[in-house]
């Protein structure tokens, strides 16, 4: 094995303890998150994106792109939020083709009640990752990049 195949071996093994830090991260919320909230990850995910607009409202390219959806997935997570009155579409003024999202009052009401169940739950799963070795220096780099944004 060369220096390059080694350099692949290791961004490989990076990536492999990163995608399983997610998944333990992204079990725990989704499990939290239903339980406590009756909200998937992603769900959640849509909530926080539209209250970090501060009252704005989000096109549905922003919103797929803040969920890391497709379109048509944001669609029908749009729909779904939406007939359960946690958020609006509006259509915009300038361009008829162009749809805004928003929360509604009882979706905002349900993102703050969510928020702490989220925050405490990512803070439980990342202390549990940080006693395993494997997933320490995946752990104190996400601390790392929480501290300098």
């Amino acid at each position: 094995m060369g220096i390059a195949d080694d350099a692949v071996e290791i961004r490989a093994r990076g990536w492999r303890t990163m995608a399983a830090l997610h998944a333990m991260i992204e079990a725990e919320l989704e499990r939290a998150l239903s339980a406590e909230a009756g909200l998937s990850v992603v769900e959640y995910t849509v909530l926080e994106a539209l209250d970090r607009q501060d009252g704005w409202h989000m096109r549905m390219q922003q919103l797929a792109r803040a969920a890391a959806l497709s379109p048509s997935a944001t669609t029908r997570l749009v729909n779904r939020l939406e007939d359960r009155g946690l958020l609006t579409r509006i259509l915009c003024v300038d361009d008829r083709r162009g749809i805004y999202t928003e929360l509604t009052p009882s979706g905002r009401e349900l993102y703050e009640r969510a928020r702490p169940v989220h925050d405490e739950t990512l803070e439980r799963v990342l202390a549990d990752a940080a006693e395993q070795p494997e997933l320490l220096p995946m752990v104190d780099a996400l601390h790392d990049v929480a501290r300098a944004g």
